[in-house]
């Protein structure tokens, strides 16, 4: 059996832009907030990317819902900045027409006429166009001194179901635009999705369901010449039984005598049926741990880098993101 690779490595220190996607309730947005967070660590400046219209972003920083339009939403150690953008699709056609074919005043009289749902609408493949185009933009803007902007670029991407159908537009942009400037745009978008400067990372639960979208995205990914990240395995629940005892108890197999013996041995007067509770809560621990277990030996078979989140006991506010930042950055994120 192959062992994942411990922590973040040289190869994705070089990344710059980072996708972050999973199987929908793993926590994705809050691991792509708190890895913005450990990026911008050191006097870093770094965008966070969100393209699904949640707000997501937002909620987390407890901050107004955020504009088309790049905003401060948090200091790093060390002087580092974090700021968010929320892509709105039809602004980002507008400013297309603006920018390639020099139609501002058009395309505010084709929102007008509801033009700009109807080619959305028409054409579904554009809305992913519009929203990559987007972050090659904020990707590769440099400064007047030739600095790029950001120095890194975190993206919640859409989940894992859908995340390659996102970034792999070539298609798309071959059945819209076969010449003209959109279609050069979109080559650099193309270039850059499979670039070295790309990873997509991935985060999971140690449960069936999101272990197994996890192994499959990453075929698909591979398939597509798309690069996987790391693979985040979030909220983590540490084992409370030794190791030798672990197996035993997972078949229900407790003495429920010798925990009598222990609570007694240590001062506690515990009713009979406490100590029942006590012992059928020992075996659907001991049963978790083992099916984590389990699903900890199929992620290795993507031997992908691992990044291991452990359970916040109270929730995820913004001091929880800057904990997971931390822990982040303890294992290897830079």
């Amino acid at each position: 059996m192959s062992t994942p690779l411990a922590g973040w490595t040289d190869e994705l220190a070089r990344v710059r832009l980072h996708f972050v996607s999973g199987k929908g309730g793993t926590g994705k947005t809050t691991l792509a907030a708190s890895l913005g967070l450990a990026l911008a660590r050191g006097g870093r400046r770094v965008l966070l990317i969100e393209v699904e219209g949640r707000q997501g972003f937002a909620q987390l920083f407890d901050t107004e819902p955020l504009p088309y339009a790049e905003q401060r939403v948090a200091s790093a150690p060390g002087g580092g900045e974090l700021r968010a953008l929320h892509i709105d699709v039809e602004a980002a056609l507008l400013e297309y027409f603006d920018l390639f074919y020099n139609l501002g005043f058009a395309g505010r009289t084709l929102r007008r006429m509801g033009a700009i749902e109807f080619a959305t609408t028409l054409a579904p493949g554009l809305r992913d166009v519009l929203l990559t185009g987007k972050i090659k933009e904020c990707v590769g803007r440099t400064e007047s001194d030739g600095r790029h902007t950001y120095d890194a670029v975190v993206v919640d991407a859409p989940p894992t179901g859908r995340v390659v159908k996102f970034l792999d537009v070539t298609k798309a942009l071959t059945d819209l635009a076969r010449t003209g400037p959109i279609r050069g745009q979109a080559d650099g978008v193309v270039r850059l999705l499979h670039s070295g400067e790309t990873a997509v990372h991935l985060v999971t639960l140690l449960e069936e369901m999101p272990v197994r979208e996890t192994v499959d995205a990453v075929a698909e990914l591979d398939g597509a010449d798309l690069r996987p990240g790391a693979v985040i395995v979030n909220r983590m629940r540490p084992p409370r039984l030794p190791a030798r005892s672990l197996q035993a108890a997972a078949d229900g197999r407790v003495d429920a005598s010798r925990v009598r013996t222990g609570i007694a041995a240590a001062g506690l007067d515990l009713p009979e049926a406490t100590v029942d509770a006590l012992v059928a809560e020992t075996i659907e621990h001991a049963i978790g741990i083992a099916a984590e277990q389990r699903a900890r030996e199929q992620l290795a078979e993507a031997d992908l880098p691992s990044l291991e989140i452990p359970d916040l006991p109270h929730g995820v506010d913004v001091a929880a993101l800057y904990d997971i930042a931390e822990i982040l950055v303890e294992q290897g994120v830079r």
